[in-house]
């Protein structure tokens, strides 16, 4: 799967020095939102959480090959990844790729979304996840970030990306009987613990963690 155009996507938007003062007024906005009042040190960890979240895409979409390869679920990612790219290829998106980095929020959201979603469903099946990464609640801040109602909308994306890639099917029809009605009851992108290393307590001081 060729990322080359999303890996130039991102040099060319995410440096860090450059993208900061705009991430952090964005984040000022949001934590207003929430009505909290972070330092300008949680800002900054924030926005560059930002940065680091986009910058992961292109390393996942290539995990994600690698291991549906392993797991005999090349045709089903395939086809979610192939819209993950057909959405990056979008200027006049949810969120306009003429904003810079904010523009790239989006994008990455899906993409990141869309393939947490599909290692929950075989978890689900399994009891392991697909790939290395849970992005469980770095998703989450990130759609507390974008806000309603383009998050929702976002989530329309992902939720019809999963429908046409037969995904659910997929993965289901490796299950026994009992498994099956575990995916029936539970298939959902926030099913499952948290994960490690995201600076936790940044995300909080901004109202980023609500519980879903």
């Amino acid at each position: 799967m060729q990322t080359e155009a999303i890996e130039k996507q991102i040099r060319d938007n995410c440096n860090f020095a450059i993208a900061k003062n705009e991430l952090v007024e964005l984040l000022t906005a949001v934590a207003n939102r929430h009505d909290r009042n972070p330092d300008a040190q949680e800002l900054e960890e924030v926005a560059r959480f930002i940065c680091e979240y986009i910058e992961q895409v292109p390393y996942m979409i290539k995990v994600a090959v690698t291991s549906a390869a392993s797991v005999g679920l090349e045709t089903e990612v395939n086809c979610i990844l192939s819209a993950v790219i057909s959405y990056w290829k979008l200027e006049d998106d949810v969120i306009p790729d003429q904003l810079g980095v904010i523009g790239l929020i989006d994008d990455a959201y899906c993409s990141l979304s869309l393939l947490q979603s599909v290692s929950d469903h075989y978890r689900l099946q399994t009891g392991k996840f697909m790939f290395p990464d849970d992005l469980t609640i770095a998703n989450r801040a990130i759609r507390e970030i974008i806000g309603e109602p383009y998050a929702a909308e976002l989530d329309r994306f992902v939720l019809h990306t999963m429908n046409d890639a037969a995904i659910m099917d997929a993965v289901k029809s490796f299950a026994d009987q009992e498994k099956q009605l575990q995916f029936d009851m539970h298939g959902t992108i926030w099913s499952h613990d948290s994960a490690g290393a995201i600076n936790n307590a940044a995300l909080d001081a901004l109202g980023l963690l609500k519980t879903p």
